[in-house]
């Protein structure tokens, strides 16, 4: 029987609070995106609030599927780093468990979001998907709201040009008013001038009631003689006038059937339906070009009669000079015989690019609707990719609020969408196959978060800036230095009545050794990488030298230990071949750049070895001469 353990609830209810939060917001963010997409077909049309209502309701509903794994990454994110923070995931693993069965109850509730998610991508998105995509095309349709400016030309009304010089907002009085009526075409334009005016919108939203007052009207007759250079004109004065202008401001919704052979507007079975259907188009329209093609470019549609083409066909061409026939031939049949040609070109290749782009469209149209049944499984699984992700960095980050797990967040996001949207193009220009391109970001991801949970399980220090930066400095070859300070308690005074006798004996080893390996020479390439034993002889050095350097660190003496500090940090495996595998040392050689950029480091740490000796030698000497001030 399932147990529910008040430490699971407290998980859950941990993540649960979270999750609505960043949800709305990540909502909040992406609807502003989509805003600012169509922000030109809303501002200055007066749509009433209803029709704002459902463009914000029906973009909310299909935004809502790309709103979760991001709300899910930045949740988990946060509730882990909280739980690193406040040490509860410390105490959690403290009492024996695991991440895993820390994860476990979140696990169950993310795959609730799953399936909500592919609710949402495959009934309530095509769903809304349709309305929206009708609603946007009616908004566009819809005329802007009537409003006029002054000093300059208004041009939204279709066929005329309006300018008014003053404006009276209190009155809806306009003075100087000048339009320019194109009805009849740009030559032939009607040009009204008024004193002052007034417009109005009639009942029915469907014309413009414009009332002039003290103008004058001119007006181009057209001339009989095309040939004529003076083309009269007549002017008419008025005390008042009153024009009817369409002008249809209303707001008229498109037909809904507009969006239903859009692939977003469909559910997972339509698709596969519709799929189908375009692959038998296209392998019958297919079979027609090509037993059309292999009839050859001598048919009747390129130009020859069917009787012609008969003829061709029964004689074998193959038995006359096409050359010398043509050699022979008189020049305006030769010239008869060239446009022939050319004219069945032509029309073979309009026909071809023809062909090609009903091949093309149809195999586009089919790629757009495999690629949408793919996004609503891979959208979904998303949710569960980017809690596997989050939830195990956030314990590995262990930095909770709105900081780290924000910036982290927007980063993984970031990478998630490019590589989702660079598949995306890649599958619909056919460039990828389809599944290729949609499940690129879940397959790059999912890696991902398997490594990060099998990390964060394990307590990995995968996200520990020391750790990489103390394998740079040791693969740049940059070392620490020597902070011995006195000790406030000391239990164990150093021999120094023997401690002069071993540095006098380590002294002879670093000459020995200097001597014997010849430090400051280049080594040889080629032996450089035939062994892969360890410098025994090194390793004997420095543990000499830093047992007399322990031991010597309980001095009292402040001298003592400044000199101690003097001595070099060696790195007793950095002068010799970079691998302890023999093959790897092999490999490493053969692959020219490589073996050259390790033979150059290997010369310049052998250079500081051989420093080093003469350090330590010179060092010793020193040490040498106080513990002998000590020892008097």
């Amino acid at each position: 029987m399932l147990r529910i353990k008040k430490l699971d609830i407290f998980i859950v209810k941990s993540f649960f609070m979270l999750f609505v939060g960043t949800f709305f917001i990540c909502l909040f963010i992406f609807m502003l995106q989509f805003l600012w997409k169509y922000v030109d077909e809303l501002v200055g049309k007066g749509l009433e609030m209803s029709v704002m209502a459902k463009f914000f309701f029906y973009s909310a509903l299909t935004l809502v599927p790309i709103s979760l794994p991001l709300a899910i990454l930045l949740a988990s994110l946060i509730t882990f780093g909280n739980f690193g923070e406040r040490y509860e995931l410390l105490a959690m693993k403290a009492a024996g468990i695991s991440l895993i069965k820390i994860m476990r109850p979140l696990v169950f509730f993310v795959c609730g979001l799953v399936a909500i998610s592919f609710y949402f991508q495959n009934v309530v998105g095509p769903i809304a998907q349709a309305n929206l995509g009708t609603l946007i095309i009616s908004m566009k349709q819809k005329s802007p709201e009537l409003d006029i400016p002054e000093g300059v030309f208004y041009t939204t009304i279709t066929d005329y040009n309006l300018k008014v010089e003053k404006k009276d907002r209190r009155t809806g009085m306009l003075y100087d008013v000048l339009i320019y009526n194109m009805k009849d075409g740009f030559e032939n334009a009607h040009i009204i001038y008024a004193d002052s005016g007034r417009m109005e919108m009639t009942a029915d939203k469907q014309h413009l009631w414009l009332h002039l007052y003290s103008g004058d009207l001119f007006e181009n007759l057209k001339s009989q003689n095309m040939k004529s250079d003076n083309v009269p004109y007549r002017r008419e004065s008025f005390r008042e006038k009153h024009m009817i202008i369409e002008f249809d401001s209303d707001f008229n919704m498109a037909d809904a059937s507009i969006m239903s052979n859009q692939s977003s507007a469909k559910n997972m079975k339509s698709l596969q339906v519709s799929i189908d259907s375009m692959k038998i188009i296209g392998d019958s329209v297919g079979r027609q070009y090509y037993l059309e093609m292999s009839e050859g470019v001598f048919r009747s549609p390129y130009g020859l009669s069917k009787e012609d083409t008969i003829k061709i066909k029964e004689a074998n061409i193959r038995n006359y000079n096409i050359d010398s026939l043509y050699n022979i031939a008189p020049l305006m049949q030769k010239q008869k015989i060239i446009s022939g040609a050319a004219g069945r070109v032509e029309n073979l290749a309009s026909d071809l690019t023809f062909k090609s782009y009903t091949m093309e469209g149809n195999d586009y149209s089919m790629r757009k609707h495999e690629i949408e049944w793919h996004k609503k499984i891979t959208i979904s699984l998303s949710c569960l990719v980017f809690f596997f992700i989050g939830a195990p960095l956030g314990g590995i980050i262990r930095k909770g609020g709105l900081g780290m797990p924000v910036i982290v967040s927007v980063l993984l996001f970031i990478v998630y969408y490019i590589i989702d949207n660079t598949g995306y193009k890649m599958a619909r220009d056919g460039k990828w196959i389809v599944w290729m391109g949609v499940w690129t970001s879940t397959a790059v991801l999912a890696p991902l978060g398997a490594f990060l949970t099998y990390k964060s399980n394990k307590d990995s220090v995968v996200l520990n800036a020391d750790a990489y930066m103390n394998w740079f400095r040791r693969i740049v070859g940059i070392r620490s230095v020597r902070h011995l300070f006195k000790k406030e308690v000391i239990i164990d005074d150093p021999d120094y009545n023997r401690i002069p006798a071993d540095l006098e004996a380590l002294t002879t080893d670093c000459r020995m050794y200097a001597s014997k390996n010849r430090l400051t020479k280049a080594p040889n390439y080629f032996r450089l990488w035939m062994s892969a034993e360890k410098d025994d002889e090194m390793i004997a050095i420095n543990g000499k030298l830093e047992a007399l350097v322990e031991e010597m660190s309980n001095t009292k003496s402040a001298a003592l230990l400044n000199a101690l500090n003097n001595y070099p940090i060696i790195s007793v495996s950095a002068h010799v071949r970079p691998f302890h595998i023999y093959w790897l040392n092999l490999a490493a050689g053969i692959i020219f750049p490589v073996g050259l950029f390790f033979y150059f480091r290997i010369w310049a740490f052998r250079i500081r070895l051989a420093k080093d000796m003469e350090r330590i030698i010179k060092n010793n000497e020193q040490v040498q001469l106080i513990i002998q001030k000590i020892n008097k």
